[in-house]
C-alpha cells in the first residue's frame, strides 16, 4: 500500500516530508521524482549558512517510515484571510442546492 501511495505522490509532483527509519531523520520539502523497483529517488534542497544545496538521494522503500504532505497553510501575523467576497465572480463555487427540496 505504501508503494502505491508513494507512486501516486510521485505522479502528482507534490512536496512531501519523508522519515527515514534506518537513519532516524526527516527529509523536508522533498519531491519524489522516480520509483524503480524498491528504490525511491528524492530531490530536495537544504540551506547551510551562506549556501543552498540541492540533493538527490536514493532510498530503499523499506527504510521509509512515514510520508507527510502539507495540505494548507495560513500566514501568521496581522494578515486578513481572503473571504469568499474577495474571490472573482467567475471563480466562485455556487451552491447548486437551494432550500426548496423537491419531495
Amino acid at each position: 500500500m505504501l508503494h502505491r501511495k508513494i507512486y501516486q505522490l510521485c505522479c502528482d509532483g507534490r512536496e512531501v516530508c519523508v522519515f527515514l527509519r534506518d537513519q532516524q531523520r526527516w527529509i523536508e520539502r522533498a519531491r519524489i521524482i522516480d520509483i524503480e523497483g524498491d528504490l525511491v529517488t528524492l530531490r530536495y534542497e537544504t540551506e547551510e549558512e551562506d549556501e543552498a544545496c540541492s540533493w538527490e538521494e536514493m532510498v530503499r522503500l523499506e527504510s521509509i517510515g512515514a510520508v507527510t504532505q502539507k495540505l494548507a497553510s495560513v500566514p501568521r501575523g496581522n494578515v486578513d484571510p481572503l473571504m469568499t467576497e474577495d474571490c472573482p465572480e467567475s471563480e466562485r463555487i455556487h451552491n447548486h442546492y437551494t432550500d426548496s427540496n423537491p419531495e
